[in-house]
């Protein structure tokens, strides 16, 4: 950048469609008998305080000789800075930054004088809780870690800011406590800086897949996700790395193993003995959701493996159709429904639930299509997929499912040996972003940290040097 204005100003315009694009504003003004140029987004800036600046400035007689003495007299702004490089200009302009470029003067005088859209915050609708904070992310980057300062007010917690995506230049904010943090996560930052992607289209999705390139055959999650303030700050008081990506009011917390993702904020909001209850709750309803269905199929087709106490489980009606394919269609209906509910206009849920239940419900049943304790156990392994809070762990539950359907069906009793042994594989050979394992504590087995995982533990509070 040169101190001529017109040679910036004609760098900058072949840079950006400044004469195409509506809302790229380029305003000439004029300050002490110089002329100066504002560069700007309409409807990234404060109108108002964009307004008082230029009053003020437009007032001035005189102009000090170096843009460093004006910018510490005549920009009271707290986030002003100077810059140089055109490349840089136009990104900063372009991330909603307002730039003033004024003739005589070598650098750019750069004001983060930025007022995003956004949403109010609310409670997130995923991440609910019965105690707690009502509060939840948004899609503005600033917002959210001010939620996240708000509640750690430690000289220790980092918010360092990273970009990512040649064409998006997408915000991303690495929160942690720079004495607790492990010193493998510091790696993550350097993965970042090196991403070589045009956008990152997704957001956090994105994030995780270019983190991640070749490990994602494994359903199970790498990562957790939340749209709570607490349980993003708990995860860094625990020393957890937390990724804030612009545009998501969802954070990334890693390393995450699977009994961090399973852990929900109501574990915390409650008495010890009833924290235990729900974990414990939890756990017993992920096994069965997991391996009811599969155990019920492999009854049925033994019928000598049913206990004498147990004999009322059998199928007591005629099997038009196999189990097996019973269990499968299900699976598969059950998904359709739930996207056809996710696409359903809020005025039309109560009529499609309607014909979901006459139809799925009891019609089925009658037209000899399905059982109906078919339709029992998996009413339950629906419903108990709710009870994890994490999508992509629901989902990975689900996969194994099928897994063990189809080998039970194809193979009986050696089927689910097969199909366990699948699973156990499947979680075992998983690792963290970090390359530890992913059932810590248990491989490698730390006998505090696993009662800590499985029971609700009175939070300590007294303060350890």
């Amino acid at each position: 950048m040169t101190n001529n204005l017109n040679e910036t100003m004609n760098q900058l315009n072949s840079l950006i469609p400044i004469n195409q694009s509506f809302d790229l504003v380029c305003r000439p003004i004029t300050i002490a008998g110089k002329n100066a140029c504002l560069y700007m987004i309409d409807g990234f800036t404060d109108g108002g305080l964009t307004e008082r600046i230029l009053q003020f400035l437009l007032t001035k007689k005189e102009l000090p000789e170096d843009a460093q003495s004006f910018l510490q007299e005549l920009l009271p702004n707290s986030q002003a800075s100077l810059e140089k490089e055109i490349p840089n200009l136009v990104s900063f302009i372009l991330t909603g930054l307002t730039v003033l470029l004024i003739d005589g003067y070598s650098e750019a005088f750069v004001l983060d004088i930025r007022n995003y859209p956004a949403r109010g915050i609310e409670e997130p609708e995923k991440d609910r809780t019965l105690r707690g904070s009502r509060d939840g992310f948004v899609e503005t980057i600033a917002c959210n870690t001010a939620l996240i300062r708000r509640r750690i007010r430690s000289p220790h917690l980092v918010h360092e800011m990273l970009h990512a995506g040649r064409n998006s230049y997408t915000d991303i904010v690495l929160c942690y406590l720079d004495n607790r943090i492990d010193k493998t996560l510091t790696k993550i930052k350097d993965r970042i800086s090196y991403l070589q992607v045009d956008s990152l289209t997704m957001n956090q999705e994105s994030l995780a897949e270019c983190l991640f390139p070749y490990k994602w055959i494994n359903p199970f999650p790498k990562f957790k996700y939340t749209e709570r303030p607490d349980t993003a700050a708990a995860c860094i008081l625990e020393g957890n790395l937390v990724i804030l990506v612009d545009n998501s009011p969802a954070a990334m917390i890693l390393p995450s193993s699977i009994f961090d993702i399973i852990e929900e904020a109501d574990d915390y909001y409650f008495p010890p003995i009833t924290g235990t209850y729900l974990r414990f709750s939890r756990f017993i309803t992920f096994i069965m959701a997991l391996i009811l269905t599969p155990l019920f199929l492999l009854l049925m087709q033994n019928p000598g493996f049913i206990p004498e106490p147990l004999k009322f489980i059998a199928v007591k009606d005629t099997v038009n159709v196999p189990l097996v394919w019973q269990f499968l269609i299900l699976e598969f209906a059950i998904d359709g429904l739930k996207l056809a509910s996710l696409n359903t206009p809020s005025m039309l849920t109560t009529p499609l639930s309607i014909m979901a239940a006459l139809v799925v419900g009891e019609f089925s049943v009658s037209s000899g299509w399905f059982n109906s304790e078919v339709m029992l156990y998996m009413a339950f392994v629906v419903i108990s997929t709710y009870t994890q809070n994490n999508m992509e762990l629901g989902y990975a539950l689900k996969f194994m499912r099928l897994i063990l359907l189809i080998c039970t069906g194809l193979f009986n009793t050696w089927g689910v040996i097969l199909g366990i042994v699948f699973l156990i594989l499947s979680i075992g050979l998983n690792k963290t972003i970090a390359g530890k394992s992913y059932l810590y504590p248990l491989i490698p087995f730390s006998l505090k940290n696993a009662l800590v995982r499985f029971l609700r533990v009175r939070i300590p509070h007294r303060y350890k040097e």
